[in-house]
């Protein structure tokens, strides 16, 4: 009895497995119908070429094989009617037309998929919904540097493919300096991590793009993109025709572009009067910064990032490090007047922590007063931003507990403050759960929290 009953839930399983495996063969086929995909009009512009082509077959042929056809169908139809009446037939046959037309259509794209992509699982139903949802997703300008900018970008890529990441180019340290200054070449370091943030490309690609050399003599300390950009800069004679041509390799989903293609040297003067060149040295100062600036002063901007300015329905800048990530941007004034001039909701958000030397003490709001301080600087006196977005107020933990003994505190947000003067502010939990050893933004919570501020500012609009 109990074979007989394992023997039955077997079959009723087996049974269940099937048919779960015909709806989903059946919904997939059907999914090929759904909106957005563009295959319904060229499927129906093949069937009115066909029938296009037989009407002139018959017509060349002075309507003879029409007779014929004509003749064989009144001699079939006659035959069925035989069978079953012909309001159980005439369905039928129109069911098992579909199925036929179904089964077709997605045997051809399966074929096509295995001879384009075979290694990968995805449906291509699935991967053209996909990208025909990116397709109609907002124009998005992200603006800042360093790992801040990449995190959002890995987050924001999941809404839109329509983005334009604007870089800062004055890193003078770490593999970018001795590049930049053996070379000659702009500092390729964050632009790197923003491709590899957009790369739609294999996994093995990007972590090839991203892998730093850790021994050789000369190799010891750069990284395999760094070097890719700086001798395509060479062939190509600027960095954004380098970039340009890295995104194909890579299939970036959006387009990243330099600040500037000027080589310009970033400089700080602070509190004290004393002023200090270079990126590298002013991230290592201990001293309150007043203002910065470029060397050569006012580089003129790529005109493809001033077009997307102008063409985007949102702008992000940060988060990352204000007077080494973020600001720099805007010391390229064709930047600010573009920004300035959009009507785009622009959104600032803020760091997770303060950073020692460079930003000791300072809350959300008084970042904000050093960015409107800044452009004060240039002749600007009109605010670029009308929304922030901030990191909740922390949990205790023993890593906030280690940042805060290295000087460094969770930037405070005082939110009444900023919304008596007109900002719109939204705190969430926007720092990652994976147990690292440095605190990060999630880039998901990240473009969730963006994509979310700009849906409300639009209302409000």
């Amino acid at each position: 009895m109990k074979k007989k009953k394992k023997g039955v839930q077997r079959k009723l399983s087996y049974f269940k497995k099937s048919n779960l495996g015909l709806i989903n063969r059946v919904v997939r086929i059907l999914s090929w119908l759904l909106p957005g995909l563009v295959i319904k009009r060229w499927m129906i512009t093949s069937a009115i070429g066909l029938l296009t082509s037989l009407l002139g077959i018959a017509i060349w042929t002075n309507l003879r094989p029409l007779y014929w056809l004509l003749a064989v169908f009144f001699w079939i139809m006659n035959g069925l009617k035989s069978i079953l009446p012909i309001y159980i037939l005439g369905p039928l046959i129109f069911i098992f037309g579909l199925i036929l037309i179904g089964i077709g259509q997605n045997r051809s794209i399966n074929s096509i998929q295995k001879a384009l992509v075979p290694e990968k699982d995805t449906f291509l139903v699935d991967a053209l919904r996909v990208k025909s949802k990116l397709n109609r997703g907002p124009n998005i300008v992200a603006i800042g540097g360093g790992t801040g900018l990449s995190t959002l970008l890995k987050g924001l890529k999941n809404y839109s493919s329509n983005i334009t990441a604007i870089v800062t180019v004055s890193d003078d340290g770490g593999s970018s300096g001795v590049l930049r200054k053996q070379l000659g070449v702009q500092p390729p370091g964050d632009i790197r991590n923003c491709l590899a943030a957009l790369s739609n490309e294999e996994p093995i690609l990007t972590r090839l793009f991203q892998y730093r050399f850790s021994g050789g003599s000369g190799l010891e300390g750069h990284s395999f993109g760094n070097l890719f950009l700086s001798a395509l800069t060479t062939i190509t004679g600027s960095l954004e025709k380098a970039v340009q041509a890295s995104s194909k390799v890579l299939a970036v989903q959006g387009q990243v572009l330099p600040a500037t293609n000027i080589d310009v040297m970033l400089w700080a003067e602070l509190e004290d009067g004393q002023k200090i060149y270079g990126e590298s040295n002013i991230s290592q100062s201990k001293k309150l910064i007043s203002r910065i600036g470029y060397l050569p002063e006012n580089p003129s901007a790529l005109p493809s990032a001033l077009e997307s300015i102008k063409e985007a329905d949102l702008i992000v800048l940060g988060p990352g490090s204000l007077y080494t990530s973020l600001l720099p941007n805007l010391l390229v004034p064709e930047i600010v007047d573009a920004l300035l001039t959009s009507n785009a909701p622009k959104i600032y958000i803020s760091n997770l922590m303060t950073q020692p030397g460079e930003t000791d003490g300072l809350d959300v709001y008084q970042h904000i007063k050093a960015i409107e301080k800044q452009l004060l600087n240039f002749g600007v006196k009109t605010r670029i931003f009308n929304a922030i977005l901030s990191q909740v107020k922390f949990e205790k933990s023993p890593l906030v507990d280690y940042y805060q003994s290295r000087g460094a505190v969770p930037v405070v947000c005082n939110k009444e403050k900023l919304i008596s003067e007109g900002y719109y502010v939204l705190q969430a939990p926007l720092y990652s759960r994976k147990i690292t050893p440095t605190l990060r933004h999630d880039s998901r919570r990240l473009a969730r929290a963006v994509m979310f501020i700009n849906k409300k500012l639009k209302k409000l609009n």
